[in-house]
């Protein structure tokens, strides 16, 4: 096996050169809009909701970065079920005529996505709107939940015993919606190459392995080195009971993804596709 090194670089410079690109499209967006005379989409963070106040707060946190990224553009943060504003009313209260962006704050494919959003988008008629594409998979992603782990101890650099005996749990929501788990196993191959080692999907409802499965399929591969990775945007139910399911095996346990800055600008590249996407547009915006 190559030095882990060797797989740092590549998907590193992949999510810088996708970092830059994104931010020239956001400013060349922007001056469109001012030559035109007419303000950029409002960007509708859409966050799933929770019973945990970290995860609102989480959520907030986020928005605010967005904001700093890029001054000037309209931020608004909604929820789809749990905590208030729900998405609808956030659409709601936007001006009758205007554009908007729904981004979820969402990791992959999935029913929210594919059905709530889009109907939430077609209700607020008054609307010119659009619906982004969930911000799973991406290699930005990777590099957030590399620095989790580095942040809760996973080494900087392995030796090549320690590497044949690593490997890593990505703990993620899970969904009944097949096209849900594609998008977490590109993550968890995403993140394999980055740390090179083993990363193995396991999900906390909706889907299987579990975590326990998960760490039981490492140990039958000789890999008893193990860390998980919380594959959640914020703190909550999922994240506080996927890393008490896996603490029983004493390894390196990640924090969810949180306002990291990383995610901000993914949240961005994201808004900016679904401008240039008129797939993404609802019935409104294609008749515009």
């Amino acid at each position: 096996m190559t030095d882990t090194s060797a797989h740092l670089d590549p998907t590193a410079s992949t999510a810088g050169l996708l970092t830059m690109i994104s931010d020239q499209l956001g400013s060349r967006l922007g001056q469109v809009s001012r030559r035109r005379h007419r303000p950029d989409p409002a960007l509708v963070l859409v966050a799933h909701g929770s019973r945990d106040p970290r995860a609102l707060a989480t959520a907030r946190e986020l928005a605010e970065r967005i904001r700093e990224q890029r001054p000037g553009l309209t931020v608004r943060l909604g929820s789809i079920e749990l905590n208030e504003p729900l998405v609808a009313d956030v659409l709601a209260g936007l001006p009758a005529g205007g554009r908007a962006v729904l981004v979820p704050l969402l990791l992959s494919r999935g029913y929210h996505v594919k059905r709530d959003l889009p109907r939430a988008a077609e209700a607020a008629g008054h609307l010119l709107t659009r619906v982004a594409g969930p911000l799973g998979p991406h290699p930005l992603l990777v590099d957030v939940l590399h620095a989790r782990l580095r942040e809760a101890g996973w080494p900087g650099r392995l030796t090549e015993r320690g590497r044949r005996r690593a490997g890593v749990v990505l703990a993620a929501s899970g969904s009944r919606d097949p096209d849900a788990a594609v998008d977490t196993h590109r993550t968890a191959a995403l993140l394999a190459l980055r740390l090179g080692v083993p990363v193995v999907p396991a999900y906390a409802s909706g889907g299987a392995p579990d975590v326990a499965a998960a760490v039981r399929t490492l140990a039958a591969r000789g890999r008893h080195r193990l860390a998980l990775a919380s594959y959640f945007t914020a703190p909550g139910r999922f994240a506080t009971e996927t890393a008490a399911a896996f603490s029983q095996g004493a390894g390196v346990v990640a924090a969810p993804l949180g306002a990291h800055p990383d995610l901000a600008r993914l949240a961005l590249h994201r808004y900016d596709d679904a401008l240039l996407d008129r797939t993404r547009a609802t019935r409104h915006l294609a008749s515009a």
